[in-house]
């Protein structure tokens, strides 16, 4: 035991690591006896963090319920020092306390990224950690860190978050040995600032049964992001293997999409007549379906269970509405939401990428706001992605925040070839977009100024970027990534010009960052963006845009953007509009889309009047559509439109993920246009309730708990056209509320339920 710091516990502490016995994940510990008696502790508190994944005991009982611990950051720049209240633990020792820890691979160098990149951020794991006690009468004694500690081996033979955890309950801990002292940056070490990652729920399998190989197979009736938990009781080495996958294909698991992630765990048992538990929590899957066998006897619903894991972001997003097909979509939002809100917005948590893919949460930013509370996350997400565009050699957005792909070992894939200067729209664009999110979600000016230097970051990189033209339409795009129209191989291949695309985006960033300076009393600032907003709109207009409203290259992704992003001016605006419709109704009302256009194409529709055709483009079935994959029984936001084609095979294409939520960022529209709650002022300090019917939804409810307090509202129009809305409005709330027929009253809430009719 040592004496702590004042200002800073982990002073005397020392990063450590040890090689487990054969690859085994190692126990690190430490045990001392306290000074003073267990009752006389007023306080106890654990700091740690690790270059891979820990998992702590005090006295034997866990020092947190949160699991893959730290989390994810930027890790050449911010490693988070957790911190967790365990006096009970510690109490609890009966004068003396013991600090064990298990040290996993984690992101740190589990060989992440895709076309075996095997990204690592170094090949040692280590932890630093002090344990301080505080008694009742102010002295302190800690336990820290230090090459005093031992290390045993764990059952644990295998363990990485694409692959899985393997565990041989037979193999002894061996005798405690020596650690090592390991490095640490302790300039990198930040105070926690994302939410934990925690257990939120768990699930039996709804159905269990033998597939016609002979496997059994079991469907947890919902796709989910977790693994699977038990306790069993069977004859030593007994093997039990648990596969994991999204989809059944030919009646067998689906694992083609997992590409080279094996997203297996493996447990033999040691033969206790006690029963063994099993819960991989260095590891994680996102399924629906579990292939298990080697299971002694029969198994039942009762033996297993999904435990659902994720980021701890609070629920305040609801809706329902008369459609079923709308209610599905948006509950599959919420579980998208939920599966890839874990330690930073992935874009998928099952095959071998779940990374923090930065245009999917620019598209999905705004509907992630509205579902849950995301201040926290993703304002933390949006620091690394300024500590990642600082780190050298980059000056510019990357693909992904963390940058872990910068480091791949091997593979071919050209995405992972980053040269100096690349920025790409959408992509890049996350800077401002998902910051612009939080503003109007939250109004939190003092975040807002934390995140302006990513907006500055990012419009430098592409200010650098412009062809002489003052067009963006040089270099590599990602453009309308996944029109529905490309090829399986090929999802750039949009029907939208790329410079289009990269032009309107930009002119959207321009203007919000000038807004943000203007602000944050940036006021020098504010006209350099708003000067090139207006530099680009010029180019755009000039080169883009025809005297019709013709826009070029003629699809629905350029007509919503240059109306959702205002590049128009009030009689191209009208002209463009008439032509989205066109469009949208030459297309059968199926999507035509990707990843940029979708967000915007139902709001460039409605706010233009045409508000029966976005609600027809809503309701569509067929395939592609926002209801296709509701009607084959998904669960959550697919990929691809077509993820699965309606034979029941999957997408032969090589990219295909049944839980990405880009797509699902309609919910947005659904939110704000079709329930009609949306701000009037940033973080809801003054409240528009605008309910907006179509045809083939006949009522709508839900409920936003925003930043000002609970907002409700409730409508319904009966078979005459008769239109009826309550709502409720937070205390002291100015609410503008605008009918359907035109009719505007002005509401100061009271927290009571009104009704206008």
């Amino acid at each position: 035991m040592t004496t702590p710091t004042a200002a800073d516990p982990l002073a005397p502490a020392r990063a450590i690591t040890a090689a487990g016995a054969g690859g085994r994940a190692p126990v690190l510990a430490a045990r001392a006896d306290l000074t003073q008696p267990a009752s006389s502790i007023a306080h106890a508190e654990l700091l740690a963090t690790a270059h891979g994944i820990y998992e702590a005991t005090i006295n034997g009982s866990p020092a947190t319920e949160s699991v893959l611990n730290p989390g994810w950051t930027v890790y050449e720049s911010r490693l988070q020092v957790q911190s967790f209240d365990v006096t009970e633990q510690v109490r609890a020792g009966d004068g003396q306390v013991e600090l064990s820890v298990l040290l996993g691979r984690g992101w740190w160098n589990g060989d992440f990224g895709f076309t075996d990149a095997y990204a690592n951020y170094g090949e040692d794991n280590a932890l630093l950690a002090a344990l301080v006690i505080t008694y009742q009468d102010g002295s302190t004694q800690s336990l820290v860190t230090d090459e005093t500690w031992t290390a045993t081996d764990s059952p644990i033979t295998f363990a990485t978050i694409y692959d899985g955890q393997h565990e041989d309950r037979r193999l002894a801990a061996g005798d405690p040995r020596p650690v090592r002292v390991a490095e640490i940056d302790r300039a990198t070490l930040i105070e926690q600032a994302s939410p934990l990652i925690t257990r939120h729920e768990s699930r039996r399998p709804e159905k269990i049964w033998t597939s016609p190989s002979g496997r059994t197979l079991l469907d947890f009736g919902q796709n989910l992001v977790g693994w699977l938990r038990f306790t069993v009781t069977g004859p030593e080495g007994t093997e039990i293997t648990l596969r994991h996958a999204e989809v059944l294909e030919h009646e067998e698991l689906g694992t083609r999409p997992l590409r080279s992630a094996k997203a297996t765990d493996h447990l033999i048992l040691a033969g206790d007549p006690a029963g063994e538990t099993f819960e991989p929590t260095f590891t994680f899957h996102g399924f629906r379906y579990a292939e298990v066998t080697g299971w002694p006897g029969e198994l039942t619903a009762q033996d297993i269970e999904a435990v659902v894991v994720h980021s701890e972001i609070r629920r305040t997003g609801w809706f329902e509405s008369s459609h079923p097909g709308v209610n599905q979509l948006v509950e599959n939002s919420i579980w998208s939401q939920r599966g890839n809100f874990l330690a930073v917005p992935t874009d998928c948590p099952q095959r071998d990428e779940r990374l923090g893919w930065t245009g999917d949460i620019a598209a999905y930013a705004a509907t992630a706001a509205f579902q849950f509370d995301v201040s926290d996350f993703l304002h933390n997400w949006l620091i690394d992605v300024q500590a990642e565009a600082s780190l050298p050699p980059l000056s510019f957005v990357p693909f992904v925040v963390p940058d872990i792909l910068k480091l791949r070992s091997h593979g071919d894939d050209p995405v992972a070839d980053q040269p100096t200067e690349k920025p790409t729209a959408i992509w890049g664009d996350a800077a401002i977009w998902v910051a612009e999110a939080l503003w109007n979600a939250y109004g939190d000016l003092d975040r807002l100024r934390e995140e302006y230097p990513g907006m500055v970051l990012h419009l430098e990189s592409v200010e650098r970027a412009l062809s002489p033209t003052g067009l963006w339409d040089t270099g590599f795009q990602f453009g309308d990534w996944l029109d529905p129209d490309a090829p399986p191989e090929d999802a750039a291949a949009a029907k939208a010009d790329t410079g289009v695309v990269a032009t309107a985006c930009l002119v959207r960033s321009a203007r919000f960052a000038a807004e943000t300076a203007r602000l944050i009393g940036q006021d020098s600032d504010a006209r350099r963006w708003q000067d090139l907003a207006d530099r680009t709109l010029s180019a755009f207009t000039d080169a883009y845009v025809q005297a019709d409203g013709r826009i070029l290259s003629d699809c629905a992704t350029v007509y919503a953007l240059a109306i959702a992003f205002d590049l128009l001016d009030e009689g191209t605006r009208e002209q463009s509009a008439q032509r989205l419709a066109e469009v949208v109704r030459e297309a059968g009302y199926k999507v035509s889309t990707g990843f940029a256009g979708t967000p915007f194409v139902t709001w460039a529709l409605s706010e233009t009047g045409h508000i029966e055709d976005a609600y027809r483009l809503l309701l569509e079935e067929e395939n592609p559509s926002w209801l296709y994959p509701v009607s084959m029984g998904a669960t959550t936001i697919w990929e691809r439109w077509d993820s699965m084609l309606p034979d029941g095979s999957i997408n032969p294409g090589e990219m295909t993920s049944f839980n990405h939520y880009a797509l699902g960022a309609v919910a947005d529209w659904i939110y704000q246009v079709v329930l009609g709650i949306r701000p009037a002022e940033p973080g809801y300090r003054r409240l528009r309730i605008q309910p907006t019917p179509g045809p083939g939804i006949d009522w709508a409810k839900g409920a936003y708990d925003s930043a000002a307090g609970r907002i409700e509202v409730e409508w319904s129009r009966d078979r005459d056209g008769a239109f009826t809305l309550a709502a409720t409005v937070p205390d002291g709330v100015i609410a503008d509320v605008l009918l359907p027929d035109g009719m505007q009253q002005e509401v100061t809430g009271t927290g009571e339920r009104i009704t206008v009719a």
